[in-house]
């Protein structure tokens, strides 16, 4: 027969939010492990599944309650690190425990335990999230190179043919063309820029630079696809959406991923496609008038 430790209803009811969470973690990093091909960043993922599992066996002594991991939260977190990889997953779920410090100091107060709980998970886990080590962050930088030179030149061209042709249909083919030669050309620039510097992985950096590259090139293109050929306002406006959406998602990924500032760098990327796109109209614009193009 176990003894049941008694605590305050207040207490009790942050220790099972603090049990479903490790429970639930649990599940998450054990899932995670199955995909990570690399053996030194599953063992990793492995032994954090482990901690957890024993945290919340910890707090059920003290809810007296076995709790099932919260499946749909489970998925989410699967389907995400298969878009942005496990290692955005895990910060993100790094970034979400820092809200439970002072639940910790709380809780303290009645159960001494949660003080060396919280250390374990500030040191063991944040030490060994430091270690991993997933392949697509080496090559942050020609993802954003691929990223970035897409936004700033298919959104002045874009915007500068919505004007200068007024019809969809060309803008995109147009589009598509100069984004398709543009991505090759990125594609074998980074591939000898990373050649020159003597990169043995130049093959995966110009991968990383063309696969953003094109992306991009296919969002941004969409809707002049989408409305009919005579609203190119509507789908300038969509496109500049996009654009906004794509560096913001981005943005965030980046400084979830790699622990930089989001503000700044989203402001900055934003403010320079549009500023590209508004001059770029601007000149679709003079162009028409003062050569009397006309299609």
């Amino acid at each position: 027969m176990t003894n049941k430790i008694e605590i305050s209803n207040k207490t009790k009811e942050a220790v099972l939010k603090l049990q479903q969470t490790e429970i639930t973690e649990h599940a998450i990093y054990m899932n995670l492990s199955k995909r990570v091909k690399k053996q030194s960043d599953k063992e990793i993922l492995q032994r954090i599944a482990k901690e957890e599992k024993m945290h919340s066996e910890l707090w059920s002594k003290y809810t007296n309650k076995s709790l099932k991991p919260q499946k749909f939260k489970v998925f989410i977190y699967s389907l995400m690190s298969i878009i942005f990889g496990y290692t955005f997953v895990i910060k993100i779920m790094e970034k979400g425990e820092g809200v439970s410090q002072e639940m910790y100091e709380e809780l303290a107060k009645e159960i001494p335990v949660a003080s060396k709980v919280y250390l374990e998970e500030q040191e063991h886990e944040h030490a060994l999230i430091e270690m991993l080590d997933e392949d697509r962050l080496q090559y942050v930088g020609s993802m954003v190179l691929g990223l970035n030179d897409a936004l700033v030149e298919l959104t002045g061209t874009l915007a500068g043919l919505s004007f200068a042709l007024q019809n969809n249909k060309l803008v995109a083919l147009s589009g598509l063309i100069t984004g398709i030669s543009a991505t090759l050309s990125m594609a074998s620039s980074e591939y000898l820029s990373a050649r020159s510097e003597g990169n043995t992985n130049a093959k995966k950096s110009a991968l990383y630079t063309g696969i953003m590259y094109i992306f991009a090139v296919i969002l941004l293109v969409l809707p002049y696809l989408t409305f009919p050929s005579k609203e190119y306002l509507y789908a300038l406006g969509t496109m500049l959406l996009i654009v906004v959406l794509i560096i913001l998602i981005f943005t965030y990924y980046i400084s979830v991923a790699k622990d930089l500032p989001f503000k700044k760098r989203f402001v900055e990327m934003a403010t320079i496609s549009l500023s590209v796109a508004a001059l770029s109209f601007v000149i679709g614009i003079l162009v028409k008038k003062f050569l009397g193009i006309d299609i």
